[in-house]
């Protein structure tokens, strides 16, 4: 992959990444409001980062290779 090519599938990851995170944000808030308990806890969050491979180890080796 050219530079430019790695730069656009890290970002894609980090959108998806993103858009997970904020359908799990909207669940815990909608159950806030109902006064359940939240569906996701912050290393559930935290999981995302390597589910998606945006830690900053997994960048650096997508411009190593």
């Amino acid at each position: 992959m050219t530079p430019e090519q790695q730069a656009a599938y890290v970002f894609a990851q980090s959108a998806s990444a993103l858009i997970e995170a904020m359908g799990m944000l909207s669940e815990n808030l909608q159950r806030t409001h109902r006064d359940e308990s939240l569906a996701y806890a912050g290393s559930e969050f935290d999981n995302l980062i390597t589910k998606y491979g945006i830690g900053h180890n997994d960048v650096l080796g997508h411009y190593r290779q």
